[in-house]
């Protein structure tokens, strides 16, 4: 497990698994097809969506393993590396649709494949399919199938595009719809993330580490930057960087009525490299300067 197999085509990953490849740039792989699989750590360079139908803690990412529930689909976005954790051979059960970046350049895809962040998601944040869910996949996947074993012509490249591209859609519904159902999980999240926000400004970690970012907080709360951002922009409407100003400029109004600090320091104070800095941020924020915010005390 220590060995990774760098994959940087779809029909490497086809020849892995003893599968024809249709297309050089996207594929889709009915795993009871496949063959059997043994423990491999795999780098892809390419994009993978995967949907296991049997519950196993086979596939590990970073350093977790995946859980998973019968319909969970996983997504892999190119530089991610993926293991399975089996030293005999096994016989996976589901499906994987792997496609390329060259695939989807110049498509309405290849634009928007940025708001699709499920693709750097950790281990633990998962998509959880209903049955219903898990049809739609399944039908997505058929169509996308179709028109791989269709002879390539002028419409091929449009219409694959289109049809991962509505997979993906869907995927964006499912993922609002258990943001939705995890509610309770999801407000405790944001407890904790005001918490470590407060706590921060509290601390030295401002002298040390300078104004808090959305990855440092993702990471103390065991969570991907992104994911953090989906989740609280799904419960409050406002991104975590927007939450990260409104608290900045909450802490420093407080602080700018203590005439024992000059703006510099309560600047420095809050973790600005530069005064100037701050000073622009508040203007932008409060329609004042710190100085002119202060005289209205």
């Amino acid at each position: 497990m220590d060995n990774i197999l760098k994959l940087e085509n779809v029909a490497q990953y086809n020849s892995l698994l003893g599968m024809e490849t249709f297309h050089p740039l996207v594929s889709v792989i009915d795993f009871s097809k496949t063959k059997p699989v043994q423990g491999l750590r795999m780098l892809f360079g390419f994009y993978c969506v995967f949907l296991k139908e049997v519950k196993c803690g086979d596939l590990k990412y970073g350093c977790n393993y995946y859980d998973y529930q019968e319909g969970t689909l996983v997504f892999i976005g190119p530089g991610q590396v993926l293991g399975i954790n089996r030293k005999e051979y096994v016989q996976p059960k589901g499906w994987a649709l792997l496609f390329h970046p060259d695939l989807i350049r110049g498509t309405s895809l290849g634009h928007t494949i940025k708001n699709y962040t499920f693709f750097s998601y950790e281990t633990s944040e998962a998509l959880h399919l209903s049955e219903q869910e898990r049809l739609v996949v399944l039908d997505c996947l058929g169509n996308i199938e179709y028109e791989l074993k269709h002879a390539i012509d002028k419409h091929s490249k449009n219409l694959i595009a289109t049809n991962i591209e509505l997979l993906l859609n869907y995927c964006l519904r499912f993922y609002d719809r258990q943001f939705i159902t995890r509610g309770q999980v999801n407000k405790d999240i944001l407890v904790k993330f005001e918490r470590l926000l407060d706590d921060y400004f509290q601390s030295d970690k401002t002298q040390s580490l300078g104004l808090p970012t959305v990855k440092y907080c993702a990471d103390y709360l065991h969570l991907s930057a992104n994911y953090l951002g989906d989740l609280i922009k799904k419960e409050t409407g406002k991104s975590p960087q927007e939450h990260l100003q409104l608290k900045l400029m909450d802490i420093a109004k407080e602080r700018i009525f203590d005439t024992h600090q000059s703006i510099s320091e309560i600047a420095y104070g809050l973790g600005f490299k530069y005064p100037q800095h701050f000073s622009r941020m508040f203007k932008n924020e409060t329609g004042y300067s710190p100085n002119e915010y202060r005289s209205l005390n």
